[in-house]
């Protein structure tokens, strides 16, 4: 590596990566000893001020934790909260859940194919700038979520932070007109669905492998959304799965200096949630029209054991599930009949309740400890990035370790390779500000090389 003298590496905005955090590269002599994902944003306390609230309220308070992902987050209470009163709910209200989660999937998926993660492949710094030279993809990528947009306004009231989730189901359900009415759109999202992965299936893949055992929900004859048991792909091939009662006797949370966030470790090891992990997981229970998607993309047929541990072909197993989605959305409307009401009773009882469903991101659980009153004692949330920063600062040491092995990047080429490192993953560390701050230091022998700043 060329003595250059202390470096410092400073991005002051970045817009594809939701939230604010820090990035910290330590090199010494050619070799990246510490690669550290430095999150700042202060705490928002979501789990404090959930204690002493009425056990009817979580899903409608824990919605305001992400704006992307609103309907995860309110599944999620449900099946806990359910689970500590003992409610089973209809299984015409797991469909319509299903299908509310779907347009959530649509939705999220696309923004992040198109707006967030296709300007790194095309060589564009924006999406704006993306709609500039592939007008009709952003164009499609736009439709799609539309598409998602309106299964969550009809099923949950709004597209943020929908209104119409309750205990038990919904205050109220669809009729088979209303749902049928969306079907048309659907198609279009479908044939939308299909040019994305045939679009994708162009992208140019740097190889790289996560290297971090691969954790999601699995259902016996269904493609895990709403529901499911955490099951984890061990580095080594295994398989093991525990029930969602038993999520934090194996994975556990620490504190670490450089973040706000907690770390999470599955059973001590590094773990990866979302996408990758449910491919690589359950891909073989896919739909036939979302296994041929797999196939064309070129991740190979699941059925066939086919995995993808390449973060950068996340966009591909994204654009698959998408067509899984909006498929299962239509298979869901066409079989639909109105429950005869709309919920199901869940009156409170002391106890605790466990839920998890499977996020756009990944794993999401929930914990809820109430009285015989309902009133909540204590609560617990899990986010799928909470889960996954472990491996995204081991991908970007290994990344960044091979780029320098390479060609020693100069500033500019080090910064790109570690935000699209990080754009792989599709962090959610918040769903406001976005920014990402980049320092890099340099050492060799006794000396410190030093570093000058940029903002872009």
């Amino acid at each position: 590596m060329t003595h250059r003298g202390s470096r410092v590496l400073h991005v002051g905005s970045l817009s594809r990566v939701e939230g604010e955090g820090a990035l910290s590269l330590h090199v010494h002599d050619g070799t990246v000893t510490d690669a550290r994902l430095e999150i700042y944003e202060p705490p928002r306390f979501f789990e404090a001020f959930l204690r002493g609230r009425s056990y009817t309220e979580p899903p409608d308070i824990t919605a305001r934790v992400c704006g992307i992902c609103p309907v995860a987050y309110q599944m999620s209470a449900c099946a806990a909260i359910e689970d500590a009163c003992g409610v089973t709910v209809d299984p015409v209200i797991r469909d319509l859940r299903r299908l509310l989660y779907c347009g959530e999937w649509i939705e999220s998926q696309a923004l992040h194919i198109y707006l967030l993660h296709a300007p790194d492949f095309l060589g564009r710094p924006s999406a704006i700038d993306l709609a500039r030279t592939h007008r009709a993809e952003v164009e499609r990528g736009l439709r799609l979520k539309k598409a998602g947009n309106s299964l969550m306004e009809l099923l949950g009231g709004r597209a943020v932070h929908p209104i119409n989730v309750r205990l038990g189901g919904f205050h109220r359900a669809p009729t088979r007109t209303e749902l049928r009415s969306l079907t048309e759109e659907l198609k279009q999202a479908l044939d939308d669905a299909w040019e994305t992965v045939r679009w994708v299936a162009g992208f140019e893949f740097p190889d790289a492998s996560v290297e971090a055992d691969l954790l999601a929900l699995t259902e016996p004859d269904t493609y895990a959304i709403e529901s499911g048991t955490p099951t984890a792909l061990r580095t080594d091939g295994t398989n093991t799965s525990f029930p969602v009662r038993d999520f934090t006797a194996h994975v556990t949370e620490t504190h670490v200096a450089h973040s706000t966030a907690l770390h999470s470790r599955l059973d001590g090891r590094v773990h990866l949630t979302g996408s990758l992990a449910r491919f690589s997981i359950s891909g073989r229970l896919l739909s036939p029209v979302a296994l041929e998607a797999a196939v064309a993309a070129g991740l190979g047929d699941p059925r066939e054991g086919a995995v993808c541990r390449n973060p950068y072909r996340s966009i591909l197993v994204r654009a698959v599930e998408t067509v899984y989605a909006v498929a299962e959305a239509l298979r869901i409307i066409d079989g639909y009949e109105p429950p005869a009401h709309p919920y199901t009773e869940v009156p409170p009882v002391a106890g605790v309740g466990h839920g998890a469903t499977e996020a756009p991101r990944g794993l999401l659980y929930h914990r809820y400890e109430l009285d015989a009153d309902g009133i909540v004692k204590s609560a617990l949330l899990v986010p799928p990035t909470a889960q996954n920063q472990g491996a995204i600062e081991d991908d970007l040491r290994r990344l960044a370790q091979r780029a320098i092995g390479e060609h020693d990047p100069n500033d500019d080429e080090l910064t790109a390779l570690c935000e699209r490192a990080i754009r792989n993953h599709d962090p959610c560390i918040s769903c406001s500000t976005h920014f990402l701050d980049l320092t890099v230091v340099r050492t060799s022998g006794e000396s410190t090389e030093s570093a000058g700043g940029r903002d872009v």
